[in-house]
């Protein structure tokens, strides 16, 4: 019960602002309704005076704090101007009203800020306070997760989020990580696999040793991120913020000569004159024109972390939208990461599956992910049982095997000789070769008895996502450290329009800044470890690859997984941010010279002034809103 009306206050604080707007217009109404009947008495007065310190007291203490602060004036101080202004010439129910809309679009702004974090407060509600932590004996015992330690053992039922981050000790079950990675597709999770915190375990009973305090888990260090994001501003944001102090200390200069020369070049009266002057302070704010970006921009970082893309700040997201040019590291970028065996082809006469078991019994005992690849293919053709081989390893250019009495080479061509690699097969491995495959031999003290052509496997996804960049104008090149060959082979698979090969981390920065020359925005995506040179000299570093530390920390957006067409939907993400704020920047402008020349004509009173200044504030925040739930396509 206390909980709940502990909860209901935090509710009705959020809302103070929306509330003490409403209840300084039911003042404001009341005093309005009164003087129609009984005049502008003390009562009448003292109503619209208390409707002014209840609606204007946030946005005028926001005004006075952010100009001692800043040690500049702002918009803030010129509406409680332009209201205290409208009461000194008696127009309490035009200034009562001023205040009142500039309340609510003080609460409308507050709102669009407390939704744009509203995805991040429902992240960290996500973890669990407390966990089931395995005792020696078997038992288990509800602790608080801060009282865990690297380590500890934690069971974890079907139904439960997981706790913290951390490695499967025991049980199989399936994850689901759509919290972390935006994928709704639950995951199985074997013994080895990770688990992180805020997942929640769907099928199995799990035991899970914990890898990493709480303060650094993945779930952490993403809330962090997109925090840290959040009160980062781009340049826009800068600019207008910059812009605000130079305008307002215009406008002021421009009111107080208003407050004289129309009466003495123009013949108004003095009454008339001061009324101009305070509707010009009321038109000619830059309120709509300063929440023109922010909410937008909070809204569409709000939007990317939802769908698994971390932006480091406004910055990034905003440079997203001007970009011409994308590289890709390609192994586990592009590729798979893991060498796969395409060809195995034996010299005639030989028994495919005893050579096979042979040279399986070779790379058995080696972790080299070429050798894992050849008994990876070994097991799927059937063979579990390898022949024995003692094994020598020979640095730089193989394995040397003995099985059976007999002594095998295993190696690259240098190996087993340049001629004997050429009479195989009628020159085979040159074919192979230049379909951008590694092969491997195995030769005997009589020739080469079989080799093992293998390639990086290119990911569907890259393939769809490099056609979506493509077809975008966005240019997208390969930079890889191999041979030309198997560069441009890889580049075909996957679409990319240029491929540039032989590159190690240092000739990947002098690329990336040629191609910065050539086409000045240009993005990056690696694994943020070999890649973490030419990440930070692109204009938008891209990092991928599960969500793992070096990626949170290396790149200015992260893709909570391996899915390269997350990249289209950011930069797509970025260009309809981009459009609604100069929609938003447009409309502020057009409504504020409009405003000004009707003012200047006496064609526009202030309530009307008022209602057209506030209004499109409040329209060009909604308009901003719309990127929290926007579906890019």
């Amino acid at each position: 019960m206390a909980q709940t009306e502990q909860t209901l206050i935090e509710k009705m604080k959020s809302h103070g602002e929306l509330y003490a707007a409403l209840f300084s217009g039911v003042l404001i109404l009341a005093a309005w309704i009164l003087s129609k009947n009984i005049g502008e008495t003390g009562l009448v007065v003292g109503l619209y005076i208390a409707a002014f310190i209840i609606g204007g007291f946030a946005k005028a203490k926001e005004g006075i704090e952010e100009t001692i602060e800043n040690k500049t004036l702002n918009v803030e101080l010129l509406m409680i101007l332009a209201a205290v202004g409208s009461a000194v010439i008696g127009y309490w129910t035009e200034g009562a009203v001023l205040i009142f809309i500039f309340a609510v679009s003080g609460a409308m702004e507050t709102y669009a800020m407390n939704k744009s974090h509203k995805e991040i407060s429902a992240l960290m509600d996500l973890q669990p306070e407390d966990a089931n932590l395995l005792l020696p004996d078997g038992s288990t015992k509800s602790v608080l997760i801060s009282e865990l330690s690297i380590g500890d053992r934690l069971l974890i039922k079907p139904g439960e989020r997981v706790p913290t981050d951390g490695t499967v000790v025991d049980g199989i079950s399936t994850i689901d990580e759509a919290a972390i990675t935006g994928e709704s597709i639950p995951v199985t999770k074997n013994i080895h696999d990770e688990v992180f915190a805020g997942t929640v375990n769907m099928t199995g009973a799990i035991t899970v040793e914990m890898t990493k305090p709480n303060s650094e888990s993945l779930f952490s260090k993403i809330i962090e991120l997109v925090q840290s994001a959040q009160s980062e501003k781009s340049p826009s944001q800068q600019f207008i913020e910059r812009f605000e102090g130079t305008y307002v200390k215009v406008v002021l200069a421009v009111v107080g000569l208003m407050l004289f020369l129309p009466h003495f070049i123009l013949g108004w009266d003095w009454n008339t004159t001061f009324y101009r002057a305070m509707v010009l302070l009321v038109v000619a704010s830059p309120c709509a024109l300063v929440a023109a970006i922010t909410p937008a921009t909070l809204s569409a970082i709000s939007n990317g972390a939802r769908h698994g893309v971390l932006f480091k700040g406004g910055l990034h997201i905003e440079h997203l939208s001007s970009l011409k040019a994308i590289a890709f590291d390609k192994t586990g970028t592009l590729t798979q990461g893991k060498p796969i065996v395409t060809d195995f082809i034996v010299a005639d006469g030989q028994d495919e599956q005893q050579l096979l078991s042979m040279i399986a019994g070779v790379e058995s005992q080696s972790n080299h992910p070429l050798a894992i690849a050849i008994t990876s293919y070994a097991r799927k053709q059937g063979i579990t049982n390898f022949h024995k081989a003692q094994i020598e390893d020979i640095p730089g250019w193989g394995l040397k095997g003995t099985i059976d009495g007999v002594t095998y080479n295993v190696g690259k061509p240098e190996f087993v000789g340049f001629d004997r690699v050429r009479a195989f097969q009628n020159n085979i491995a040159e074919q192979l070769t230049n379909e951008g495959k590694t092969v491997i031999f195995m030769a005997n003290e009589q020739g080469i008895v079989a080799l093992a052509a293998m390639k990086d496997t290119v990911r569907e996804q890259s393939k769809i996502a490099i056609k979506q960049l493509n077809d975008m104008g966005i240019h997208t090149i390969m930079l890889t450290g191999d041979n030309t060959n198997t560069a441009n082979v890889i580049a075909k698979e996957a679409g990319v329009e240029q491929a540039i090969a032989e590159c190690l981390p240092e000739t990947k920065v002098k690329h990336m800044k040629e191609l910065l020359e050539k086409y000045k925005y240009v993005g990056m995506v690696g694994d943020g470890i070999n890649d973490a040179p030419a990440l930070a000299t692109a204009t938008t570093g891209i990092a991928m690859g599960e969500g793992t530390d070096v990626a949170l920390e290396t790149a200015d957006v992260v893709l909570m997984k391996n899915d390269l067409s997350k990249i289209a939907y950011a930069v797509k993400l970025s260009q309809k941010m981009q459009r609604i704020i100069k929609q938003n920047i447009i409309f502020s402008i057009t409504v504020i010279m409009l405003l000004i020349i009707s003012n200047f004509l006496q064609i526009v009173n202030l309530p009307l002034g008022v209602i057209g200044h506030e209004g499109s504030t409040i329209l060009v925040i909604l308009n901003g809103l719309r990127m929290l739930n926007s579906k890019v396509k």
